[in-house]
């Protein structure tokens, strides 16, 4: 029970440290305010991202429920916060990962095909590094319902939650790398 409880804490306090990530980076770049709102949400209910339980909906292979046991299913599963929200947000989350991956494609075709040196000394190589952070991150914030958190699930959300700021760390105190910057780049924490 208490390891249950800390794994909580743990996910709870990655989603924090990402909600932090994308909401420092929304003041430069729009494409975190979506990433940033979703993963607060996380933080303030983790259950969030959970979907209505499977024996509400009816379908094929599956027992025809009578009208009584799907308002049973159904009432559970609002109790347990698994209603409209999650709904909203797990397709708020599926379009924006969506927009990011064509995102992503299109920076990395530009990037492989005309830059000659460093990704991370252009501007678009940040921005694409960017993109797949909030993709990854928005997966790993889906299957979170679907799978118990813990082992890989929670080590890629360690790991994930850490990148930015040690990258950050990595790149304030690269000074030769700063200063390929333009000027408004240079003006930023």
């Amino acid at each position: 029970m208490e390891a249950c409880r800390s794994v909580g804490l743990l996910w709870r306090l990655c989603n924090l440290l990402m909600a932090a990530f994308f909401g420092l980076a929304a003041a430069v770049q729009v494409v975190y305010l979506v990433p940033a709102a979703l993963t607060l949400l996380v933080v303030l209910n983790p259950l969030v991202t959970a979907l209505l339980p499977r024996s509400c909906i009816p379908g094929k292979g599956r027992p025809r429920l009578t009208s009584i046991q799907f308002q049973q299913h159904f009432l559970a599963a609002f109790h347990n916060h698994i209603d409209a929200e999650n709904f909203f947000w797990r397709s708020l989350c599926d379009l924006h990962s969506a927009g990011c991956i064509i995102g992503t494609i299109s920076l990395a075709y530009s990037l492989f095909a005309y830059t000659q040196g460093n990704i991370l000394h252009e501007e678009e190589g940040r921005e694409l590094f960017g993109l797949v952070i909030i993709t990854t991150w928005m997966s790993l914030c889906r299957s979170s319902a679907k799978n118990p958190l813990g082992g890989i699930h929670l080590t890629a959300a360690i790991l994930v939650a850490l990148f930015p700021f040690v990258s950050w760390l990595y790149i304030y105190m690269n000074k030769e790398m700063r200063e390929s910057w333009p000027e408004h780049c240079k003006t930023v924490i």
